[in-house]
């Protein structure tokens, strides 16, 4: 433990430097069109095949509103205007924290990216539920559906604890 911290770190032994290790964000929005979302079929793992909302990981020297709109361009094509901040994943089972903006779509000039399968509108009734790829992206569409009733869109803040998984036999 580096003097004067609190927690265990990797301290090379030969200069001293501390290696931090910290959690990564991953940054998405909920891209709206009237009464529509738009989601797009993960064209890559984890979850290949399931549906997500554009989102992804942060790169460095991007703020929040650049890497979410990077990974809408990325993986959906599309191009969002004013953006809102929504919806605050706190995950330290997996170390992310996951954080989505809610945006209308500035056109409906979208198309597959090349981390996506399939790209399209879905009306409420016509979503994947049981084909989503992450929890955080079920929680961002229910909570959206929930204040989309009153039109008012509080910023939530949510932990995720780890999923029950069941022992391989």
């Amino acid at each position: 433990m580096p003097d004067g911290d609190s927690r265990l770190r990797y301290v090379c032994e030969s200069c001293q430097t501390i290696h931090y290790q910290n959690p990564n964000i991953v940054a998405g929005v909920l891209p709206t069109w009237g009464s529509q979302v738009l989601l797009c079929r993960r064209a890559i793992e984890p979850r290949r095949g399931f549906w997500t909302l554009p989102a992804g990981f942060m790169e460095n020297g991007e703020t929040l509103d650049q890497a979410a709109r990077r990974e809408t361009v990325e993986e959906a094509c599309a191009q969002v205007g004013s953006m809102n901040l929504y919806q605050l994943f706190d995950l330290p089972h997996i170390n992310q924290v996951h954080v989505f903006f809610r945006a209308e779509l500035a056109d409906l000039d979208f198309a597959v990216g090349v981390e996506s399968l399939e790209v399209r509108l879905f009306e409420e009734h016509e979503i994947p539920w049981g084909e989503l790829a992450f929890r955080t992206v079920t929680r961002t569409l229910e909570c959206y559906y929930r204040d989309r009733i009153g039109q008012h869109y509080p910023i939530g803040h949510e932990y995720l604890p780890p999923m029950n998984v069941s022992p391989t036999t």
